[in-house]
Order: C-alpha cells, then structure tokens, then sequence
C-alpha cells in the first residue's frame, strides 16, 4: 500500500519516533500476531479452521461463465456457488445477480431498510493499526467522553427519532474500560430499542457483563482474514493478536449476546478471499449458533487524517455491487449493512437489490452530535475522527430519501416482553 504509514509528527517525543520507525522496517521488533497475550481467553471452537481451509483453497481463476450461470440457476448457494459468484468470471452477470439478490431481499426482508447511527465515545487507542485515523502515533485531538456528556449526545440523536445506537470507541482499556462501555450501554438503553457495541474485542464474561448492562449485539471487524497481511498492518497492541480478534463474535455469542455483525475492511489484502472468508464466518458460527442474529458489512478504506493516499486498492463500485449481490445470494436471511463510508448514490441503489441496513446521521468523531443536528457550531472541544465518511445526510434526509425509493424505514423490529 503506498504511502501507508502516517506523516511523523513533532508531537512524537524521539524515543516513540524510534520505535515507531522500529516497527515499520524491522518485523523482529514486532509481536507474534498469532499468540495470544496475558488474560486473552482462548476458546476451543473449530470454526477457524473451516473458514481459513476454504479461503486458503480458493482460486477464483478457475471459475468460468459455466460456473456463474450454474450458480444462478440453483435454488439454494452452495460455497462452491458463492466463490463463482464472488470470481471475476461473474462479473459480466452483475445485472442477473442484482435480479437474483432483489428477489431474496424482496422474499425475506420485504421492501424494509433499517436505519441507525454510530455514538463514539472515546479515540484513544493503544494500537498501531497503519490504515486507521486513530492509531497511536497519528496526531488527532484526542477526547473521552463522560457520562453527562454520552447522556447529552444520546438524547440530542434520541430527539431526531433515531431508534438504534452503535456505541463506539477507540481501543484503549486504560482509557475506556469495559465498566466506562457498560454505564454507556446502561444511558443508551434509557434512550433506545436496540443498542449495539464496536469496540476492543473482550472475553466471554466481559461481553456477558456488557449484555446485561444493556447492549443486544457486537460488532468486530476482522480487518483481513490474511493473517500474514494483517501482521504487515497491525504493528503493535492487543489488536495485533489475529486469533482473538477472530473468535470475538463467538465469545460474544458465549455471552449472550442477541447478535452479532462481521466484516472486512475490503482494500487491505486481496478483496474477493476477504469477501469469501467474512461470509464464511458467518455461515460456519450460524450452523453452531442457529439462534443467533447475525448481519455483514463490507466497507472500503477511506481516507484519513495525515493520510488522505488511504482508499480500496482495487475495489470499485462494481466490485463492491458484486460482493453484496453475492452476500445476498449466499446468505438470504442475513442482514447486510452498508455504511457512511459509500456514497449516497450508491447507498440508495443497493438497499434495493441486497442491502437492509444504512447508517444516517453519521459522524465518526467525538462529541459533535450537538451541532451536527442542530447545524449550529458550539465552543466545545470535540475528538478527531476516525476516517472520512462519504454520505453525511442526516437521519431526517435519509428517511425521506429511503421513503422517496419506494422502501419502508425501520427504526426497531424487536420487542420486548
């Protein structure tokens, strides 16, 4: 990835610049990713292994128009169709696929979209993850938010009638710790139906607590199921353990949480075995957690701050349409979300072929939900944000906008008795 490590900043004291340097061009100074740290717990599940066997194995070049057409014609996907769908071969089918996937969206989730938004929370971060705004050496205003101040942001989105949160922060234990993100859960279930968690991976007992404080599902980003790419990028921190971070949705399952949601950040290794991995992910843990709610995403790299040279390698709009058009297919009764990272264009399209989920409202910094929906400018000091969203329409736009596309805007589907 060119230019993929942040501008040094004269606010780095010389003994951080030299380590960071370190971790760049010596990978003896770096951690083994693959071996888990003090008080990380290590389930025994075989999931790994399936998923990786199958993303190891896949050579999409193989795949022919034959191999797509057959795939189309079958009733249920196998994985064998689901790699021909996801191969370059089926991309002169995009326009059968998009047919295909309107059908299994229209037949399962009707002509409904689901709208919530993000709250982050806090930006510090431990990790030195290369691609991402928040990283430990990358300059930004940094900020923590405290109770009265989640509380505020909560009710200012509460008022505009938003019915769904995504709690977020950086991942730091010392400065958000899992007590700091359960009272946030405890404020956010006073405000909203469904509350939902992006943040550090964390052991069964810890997401147990979390459940109980209030959130229903967790979400965790794999990044790359590339195990050896993903050493490349994640230089240092708890984030640098591949393996923890993949089995959090089932730790998070273990703890009972409602659901949970997967994804690859697409752009940072090969885009289709990443695509493949993350729907095999799904589709593995749903066979051993049939109860379980489950939903995928697929961002790309956006740009960030000091490094506006980070966007998808190789991964267009069409690739994109096709990855969802092939999640669809594959997955019929999965949720799939499409974020603020996309552009309302494209946001609009595809909730009408395979997507069911879009955020509104979007910020991805700290504490600035006040003059967001407001559109008034106040003198308080806000966190940086975490990447460059695409999409800024706010929750009010984005319900006219979904009504305006023949669809129905959910704001919650769950009741509780």
């Amino acid at each position: 990835m060119e230019n993929q490590f942040f501008v040094d900043s004269e606010y780095l004291s010389p003994a951080a610049l030299e380590k960071k340097h370190k971790l760049e061009t010596d990978p003896s100074c770096r951690k083994n990713h693959m071996e888990y740290l003090p008080g990380m717990e290590i389930i025994e599940s075989d999931v790994c292994q399936q998923v990786l066997s199958q993303m190891h194995s896949f050579d999409y070049s193989i795949y022919t128009a034959r191999d797509v057409r057959a795939a189309l014609e079958h009733d249920t996907c196998s994985v064998e169709d689901f790699k021909a769908l996801l191969s370059p071969a089926a991309e002169p089918f995009l326009e059968e696929m998009a047919q295909k996937a309107r059908m299994e969206t229209s037949k399962h989730f009707g002509n409904t979209v689901y709208l919530f938004t993000p709250l982050y929370i806090a930006n510090y971060c431990e990790n030195y993850c290369v691609y991402c705004g928040f990283n430990c050496y990358n300059h930004i205003n940094r900020m923590k938010l405290n109770m009265e101040q989640i509380e505020h942001e909560m009710k200012v989105i509460a008022n505009s009638g938003m019915e769904e949160i995504l709690i977020l922060t950086g991942e730091s234990r010392v400065q958000s710790d899992v007590q700091y993100i359960g009272e946030a859960c405890k404020l956010a279930r006073k405000y909203f139906r469904m509350v939902g968690l992006e943040i550090y991976p964390v052991n069964t007992d810890e997401y147990q607590y979390l459940h109980e404080c209030g959130a229903d599902y967790v979400t965790v980003f794999q990044e790359t199921y590339d195990a050896d790419k993903y050493e490349t990028l994640h230089l240092f921190g708890h984030k640098r353990v591949w393996p923890y971070r993949f089995d959090a949705q089932e730790r998070a399952l273990r703890g009972g949480m409602r659901g949970v949601a997967f994804s690859a950040l697409l752009g940072l290794s090969d885009f289709r075995k990443d695509a493949l991995a993350s729907a095999l992910h799904v589709y593995y843990l749903q066979r051993k957690y049939p109860h379980a709610e489950m939903s995928l995403s697929c961002p790309r790299l956006r740009p960030i701050i000091n490094n506006d040279k980070i966007n998808p390698l190789d991964v267009g709009e069409k690739q994109l349409c096709q990855i969802l058009c092939a999640y669809r297919i594959f997955l019929p009764f999965v949720g799939i979300t499409v974020s603020s990272r996309e552009s309302a264009e494209f946001r609009n399209g595809i909730v009408k072929i395979a997507a069911t989920k879009v955020s509104a409202g979007v910020s991805t910094g700290i504490g600035d939900h006040e003059s967001k929906y407001s559109g008034k400018e106040d003198d308080a000091v806000k966190g940086d944000e975490q990447f460059e969203i695409d999409d800024d329409r706010s929750f009010e736009t984005m319900y006219k906008d979904m009504s305006g596309e023949g669809l129905q805007p959910v704001l919650n589907d769950y009741v509780y008795v």
